[in-house]
């Protein structure tokens, strides 16, 4: 179960990341501030990553 989560972190971080760096370095617009996407872009993908690494894969609650 948590490593669904990871894995949701990791692909939600994977597409806030694309979408901030389009936007700062591109032409693409958010609406929002691009570096805000690429931060916690960063940071969904770093901690989804740590979840899918250190996490067991049980059904424990």
């Amino acid at each position: 179960m948590i490593k669904v989560l990871g894995m949701i972190l990791v692909v939600a971080g994977m597409v806030m990341l694309v979408l901030g760096v389009f936007g700062i370095f591109g032409s693409l617009s958010v609406g929002l501030s691009p570096w805000a996407f690429a931060i916690v872009g960063l940071i969904f993908f770093l901690s989804g990553i740590g979840i899918v690494k250190r996490k067991k894969d049980t059904d424990e609650v």
